[in-house]
């Protein structure tokens, strides 16, 4: 997912270290805006539109979970990363429960940062995509009643689907012709990306490709450490 144009609010009171922060996050294409303390960084938050904010922790007159409590107020979806100096275990619970999406103690490697950035916008930008209310597909000569789990070829006798097969062809369509994330489907459809749940996403792929067999147009690519593309040739050729 492109990172340029991205806006971030970053939070950090030491001024060297926020200079150094802001400037290495501009460097790759991220449109920063820096506060000094949590009350400036409230003001400016309600005066833009950010894609993430990044949160120091100890700050003088507000600190990062009050102003985090504050933007949550205003703002339920935006991603949160907290900047802390403490590794403190109840810290770190406090900041997940006023609405943290991720935690980094100081100091930390600043490629680290930029993966979990980019890892949770681009998360956040496909939930729009699976909270999608669409429930009927056409894929070539298919037809998908996702609420019904009913699959049908031209004029046959519909496919009734598990529901892990219609989940995860449902998920497929919305991405198609694009890139489905495998971690997306493991976290959206088995609630866990690990081994085992990964090796079953793979036969429950191997079972719809089964059933997409009959349409010579319509075909599931695996895309290599990345994911699965549900093509349909005909689309694609246009």
């Amino acid at each position: 997912m492109e990172t340029q144009n991205k806006r971030i609010l970053l939070v950090e009171d030491d001024p060297n270290f926020g200079t150094v922060l802001k400037d290495y996050l501009t460097m790759n294409d991220y449109s920063v805006t820096h506060a000094k303390n949590g009350m400036e960084g409230f003001e400016k938050f309600k005066k833009d539109d950010f894609d993430l904010c990044i949160l120091d922790v100890m700050m003088p007159y507000k600190d990062g979970f009050t102003l985090a409590r504050e933007i949550r107020e205003k703002n339920q979806d935006i991603p949160i990363i907290f900047l802390t100096a403490k590794a403190m275990k109840e810290d770190v619970l406090k900041g997940y429960k006023v609405g943290a999406d991720d935690y980094l103690n100081k100091p930390f490697d600043s490629e680290v940062l930029l993966m979990k950035i980019k890892a949770i916008i681009q998360r956040k930008g496909t939930d729009s995509v699976t909270d999608s209310k669409q429930f009927e597909f056409r894929v070539g000569s298919f037809h998908l009643n996702s609420k019904l789990r009913f699959l049908t070829f031209k004029t046959e006798s519909p496919i009734k689907l598990s529901p892990k097969e219609n989940d995860l062809l449902r998920l497929l369509c919305l991405h198609k012709n694009d890139l489905m994330p495998r971690e997306l489907a493991l976290t959206k459809i088995w609630r866990d990306d690990n081994y085992f749940t990964s090796r079953s996403m793979d036969v429950y792929i191997a079972k719809l490709r089964k059933y997409l067999g009959k349409d010579d147009d319509v075909e599931i690519i695996n895309i290599h450490g990345e994911g699965f593309r549900l093509v349909v040739k005909s689309e694609v050729d246009q």
